[in-house]
């Protein structure tokens, strides 16, 4: 069975029951040792389309559920032999304004905000069918990416649940610019960001990141960008789907969206929100704390890349299962 929604911003999504996904819950270590987290994909298939922000094509995308250690990947199925990419750094290029990966000659772009969903539910396997070289951008936030995870349900999977720890501190900087990882007990997050324009000012976000906090913090907030810059862009490919439907656009030191902003700081959680999506480029959630200074995508990946060839500085492991949910389960 299958039912349409059309959305305020004229996308539109379908949602596709009858996957009969096993559900599990968190499973107990031997010798009654503590509880592991277990992998996550989705119970239904779901449908969703778009304009693309840069490329202004209309997309069509299928989010669909996967197998357990396979995953998120992209699959091209506009292309002759559907090719397919996984949202992994090692196939991610620098690309500005958006994160891009690549294998051969086949591209997918602007790929944070659904990757940055996917980390904020803790989705670890997910196929996704898309018919053009962009992820549509929706209303320019994660939040109907969650939307539409939420809508076609989360099942658990027997696989363990592993996480990046991170063992050491890496940097990554260049002017005006930097940001680091480092050890933390969970993930965390503060990101700081400062522009001339008084419509934005300086910000900073500084917060541990869990579903919850995620969802209510961090998704529902846009992309953004200013007027005047918006032409040049558009000369060099950019921002051609880029609108007041799917952007926070400023206009001097004024917001011209006539509903305003949805936070009060919602430009730094934008960034924030494209940093966690460019994090999950590493193939899974990370455990330890980011600390950006106006860092952009291509800056995070050079990150990943610095993390995972210096030896000794990250580790993989089972993650082990929150104490709240051990209490409710048991309660």
């Amino acid at each position: 069975m299958e039912g349409k929604i059309k959305m305020a911003d004229g996308s539109s999504f379908t949602a596709i029951t009858g996957f009969d996904g096993d559900v599990h819950r968190a499973f107990a270590g031997t010798g009654g040792g503590p509880s592991v987290q277990t992998q996550r994909t989705l119970k239904n298939a779901i449908h969703c389309s778009g304009i693309g922000l840069h490329s202004g094509l209309h997309v069509a995308m299928t989010l669909k559920p996967a197998e357990s250690d396979s995953g998120i990947v992209f699959r091209r199925v506009d292309l002759p032999g559907s090719p397919e990419i996984p949202a992994l750094w090692t196939h991610a290029i620098e690309t500005p304004l958006c994160t891009t990966i690549v294998t051969g000659d086949v591209k997918i772009a602007t790929i944070e905000h659904l990757l940055s969903a996917f980390a904020g539910l803790e989705i670890d396997n997910c196929l996704i069918e898309i018919d053009g070289p962009e992820v549509p951008a929706m209303d320019g936030s994660s939040a109907p990416f969650v939307f539409l995870i939420e809508c076609a349900g989360i099942v658990e999977q027997r696989a363990p649940r592993r996480g990046f720890r991170i063992l050491e501190a890496v940097e990554e900087s260049e002017p005006h610019r930097s940001c680091l990882v480092k050890p933390a007990e969970t993930f965390e997050m503060r990101f700081e960001i400062e522009f001339d324009s008084r419509a934005i000012g300086r910000q900073v976000f500084d917060s541990e990141i869990d579903p919850a906090v995620y969802k209510r913090d961090v998704s529902r907030a846009r992309t953004f960008g200013f007027l005047q810059e918006v032409e040049a862009l558009r000369q060099h490919g950019l921002a051609r789907g880029g609108s007041l439907e799917n952007a926070v656009v400023i206009d001097g030191d004024q917001i011209m969206n006539e509903g305003g902003l949805r936070y009060t700081d919602e430009f730094v959680r934008h960034k924030a929100l494209d940093c966690i999506g460019d994090l999950y480029l590493a193939g899974g959630p990370m455990i330890g704390r980011f600390e950006g200074i106006k860092a952009g995508h291509a800056l995070t990946l050079r990150l990943l890349k610095s993390l995972f060839a210096r030896e000794g500085a990250v580790v993989r492991e089972p993650l082990l299962a929150p104490v709240a949910a051990l209490q409710a389960e048991s309660a």
